[in-house]
């Protein structure tokens, strides 16, 4: 797949989102519950006191990713020393051709993979089927996903948020299953599907939450079993990272787990947190004979030596998406990427160019909120604001939108013309009123108020009122 999930226009894709009444209340639905509880928890960690927390998270981070050539190093050799081998790939292509290519060495008939966004990132799934091999998604999420035809995942933590239950019934009765749309059932019939697909699988593939350089373990949290049998069945295994996915220490990775389950989905913690390190002793029941890490690129190193090198210090909780107004509104397929909400806006432009996404970083109103929830300390509206620098300055804005800040500028920096503007703009406005209301738009001003009334403009400017007020005019 990579990271592009269609080749549809970012306006199309847009406004078939913003038609989608389901995904919009699920959306609305999912951030309500999980910042509830995301609420709940966060106020018994510790003191109470978040923002501490965050501060310390963003300074382990923030050292990690300073010093990244060395505890990758260590990592690597680390995980030589525990019995596995290290590969580094230097974008998707190469990655995904060198597990290919392993596959196709080993004799690899099936594949069992645990949700892992940077292997979609690198397209691995498509790419071994094309090479005879069958994959299977074990993730629930993601296995409802690849039997709707691969639908993209909408959402980093919850792949499927996009579906309801009779949708997901109606996926699995393509597939045998001929129940009722009750989740557990469906779950079930699930379970019931892959077990067996476990303990037939030739390779394991997973990815990498976060891993610890002193050790040269891959740590992997999550709430399904499926990834703890990834780990366990197959003889041979693949752990896919990002090169930024490194920590120093254990204790690192104790702050950032505590502060990643409660981010991600609301709990205190995840169902499991398995530490994968390397291969297994002679005569172990289960286990990796043989342990591979694919450590990926992709462009981080070009952005690690930009000024959007904080955002390499994401550990994918999707906080921000959680929190975002826009991503409540439009849902993650709208961004046509992979990773989407406010981390995407910031880092799909950096790994796939700005060519294909330019429109992304306005995706977004500069309210702050993800800042404010990040646990990893990201200023992701800064971020956001500073790709709007850049696309300004390289001539990438539209036209349209170049030549109306630049009217914006004509008008706001000189006074007559402003007073004439709002002086004359209830008058302007009239023609696009409905009972008292704005109700239609044109242009810019349509997006609007197809969803949404805007209250009519006050035929008395604010500053005329104020005057007369100050005078002694009407209250």
């Amino acid at each position: 797949m990579g990271i592009k999930i269609n080749d549809q226009s970012f306006k199309k894709n847009l406004k078939k989102n913003l038609n989608d009444d389901f995904m919009r209340a699920a959306m609305v639905k999912a951030q309500d519950l999980i910042n509830k509880n995301r609420a709940n928890v966060l106020s018994q960690l510790g003191d109470g006191n978040y923002q501490e927390w965050q501060k310390l998270s963003g300074e382990v981070r923030a050292h990690a990713i300073e010093n990244l050539d060395f505890y990758l190093n260590q990592f690597a050799e680390n995980v030589v020393k525990n019995g596995g081998n290290v590969f580094f790939a230097k974008d998707a292509k190469e990655a995904s051709q060198y597990i290919t290519n392993l596959a196709i060495e080993k004799g690899v008939k099936k594949v069992v993979k645990a949700k892992s966004m940077v292997t979609e990132e690198i397209g691995i799934n498509h790419d071994l089927i094309d090479a005879g091999v069958d994959v299977k998604e074990t993730d629930l999420a993601e296995y409802i996903l690849q039997l709707d035809d691969w639908n993209p995942p909408s959402h980093m933590v919850v792949p499927s948020l996009h579906l309801n239950k009779t949708q997901i019934r109606d996926v699995f009765a393509k597939n045998g299953y001929s129940g009722k749309d009750i989740p557990e059932d469906l779950a079930a019939f699930a379970r019931a599907q892959l077990r067996n697909e476990f303990v037939t699988a030739d390779m394991g593939i997973y990815g990498c939450n976060f891993a610890i350089a002193e050790s040269g373990a891959i740590t992997l949290i999550s709430n399904e079993g499926n990834i703890d049998l990834c780990t366990s069945a197959p003889e041979l295994q693949v752990a896919v990272m990002g090169m930024e996915r490194i920590l120093a220490t254990y204790e690192d990775a104790d702050i950032c787990i505590s502060l990643l389950a409660r981010n991600a989905v609301g709990a205190k913690n995840t169902s499991y947190t398995t530490f994968v390190n390397g291969i297994t002793e002679e005569g172990a029941a289960d286990g990796a004979k043989e342990f591979h890490v694919v450590i990926v690129d992709n462009g981080r190193s070009k952005v690690l030596k930009s000024q959007f090198k904080e955002v390499l210090q994401c550990m994918r909780c999707a906080a921000c998406l959680n929190i975002c107004p826009i991503y409540r509104q439009v849902g993650g397929h709208s961004y046509n990427s992979i990773y989407s909400g406010p981390l995407g806006v910031v880092l799909t432009p950096l790994l796939a160019g700005y060519d294909d996404f330019e429109e992304l970083p306005y995706m977004c109103s500069l309210c702050g909120a993800c800042t404010e929830v990040c646990p990893s300390n990201i200023k992701l509206h800064s971020l956001i604001h500073e790709h709007k620098r850049v696309l300004a300055e390289d001539k990438k804005a539209s036209t349209f939108w170049g030549a109306g800040m630049t009217g914006a500028g004509m008008v706001f920096s000189r006074p007559w013309m402003y007073k004439l503007g709002t002086g004359v703009a209830p008058l302007m406005t009239k023609p696009f009123m409905v009972d008292g209301k704005i109700k239609r738009g044109v242009s810019v001003l349509k997006g609007w108020t197809d969803k949404r009334d805007m209250p009519a403009l006050e035929k008395v400017r604010f500053r005329d009122w104020y005057t007369s007020r100050s005078k002694g005019g009407n209250k």
